[in-house]
């Protein structure tokens, strides 16, 4: 499958829309909607023709970066990266979801130059901001901090994503013909252990108070019951809906003996400014 050069380029829109720091979705969770691969391999499939096989390599890729954390500009992978250009490159190269996980796991690990270039270009802004500021120019502030910070990013994200999706279908399936047999077959393999490994960074959050309980819970109702996915979210929801209102009529009833405390205390002292004053008076 051949991508165009108008494909090419939504891809890269699609990346650039999840891109850390595009203000343009924010109302909807910013990167934490298009940045999931999940997210963009199904947007990346609508733009190739194949929704379906987007968001089943999408999946598949979602489930490396499932514990997934972007704190303090710190970024040891880019799973927005992986579920544009990975998946595009999956799709048109027609691979397995396994094999599509391997090839996208070390193009995530790319996306962490283009962060690393953008924090680093947009010093320049900052100290163009600084010197508006300094003159008293809040317009001329407030422009130099959103328009050219997101032209230089849209360039930084479009421009090796559109590249990478036009010229890299080739060498991608020219590759996967030379790894053809047990190569190939290691490949997906690895494709294969890689979920694992997303799944067991998420678990490690099992050892909070109160936590391991409703996993064993949910395992319950899909394994021995046989609930599906769709079931045990909403039966999750309603008791994730209770458990916040009990937990706020708990934190209202520890609140009220403190606030009968100070409001003795403010009564008891209002009482001795009272009592001090009518002696005053008295005298």
């Amino acid at each position: 499958m051949e991508i165009t050069l108008l494909q090419s380029i939504l891809v890269g829109v699609v990346y650039y829309l999840g891109f850390v720091g595009t203000p343009w979705f924010l109302l909807l969770g910013g990167i934490s909607i298009i940045q999931k691969p999940l997210v963009a391999g199904v947007l990346v499939g609508i733009i190739l023709g194949d929704p379906v096989q987007g968001a089943i390599m999408g999946a598949a890729v979602q489930m490396p970066f499932i514990a997934y954390v972007f704190a303090g500009g710190a970024q040891n992978n880019d799973p927005g990266l992986a579920g544009t250009l990975g998946v595009a490159l999956g799709i048109a190269a027609g691979l397995d979801p396994s094999a599509a996980v391997a090839i996208s796991v070390p193009i995530a690990l790319i996306g962490t130059i283009v962060n690393v270039v953008r924090m680093t270009l947009n010093t320049t802004f900052v100290h163009m901001i600084d010197r508006a500021a300094a003159e008293g120019n809040m317009k001329k502030a407030v422009f130099l901090h959103i328009v050219p910070p997101q032209i230089l990013q849209f360039i930084l994200c479009v421009t090796p994503v559109a590249l990478g999706c036009f010229y890299g279908v080739d060498a991608v399936t020219n590759i996967i013909n030379i790894l053809q047999g047990r190569p190939l077959y290691t490949l997906q393999v690895i494709g294969g252990i890689l979920p694992a490994l997303g799944i067991a960074m998420n678990l490690r959050t099992l050892d909070r108070p109160g936590t391991l309980i409703w996993f064993v819970f949910g395992f319950i109702l899909s394994a021995y019951l046989g609930l599906g996915t769709m079931p045990v979210a909403i039966i999750g929801f309603v008791i994730a809906w209770f458990y916040v209102l009990l937990e706020a009529r708990v934190e209202k009833v520890e609140e009220s003996p403190q606030v009968a405390v100070a409001a003795l205390s403010t009564s008891a002292s209002t009482s001795t400014v009272a009592s001090d004053d009518s002696d005053d008076d008295f005298e």
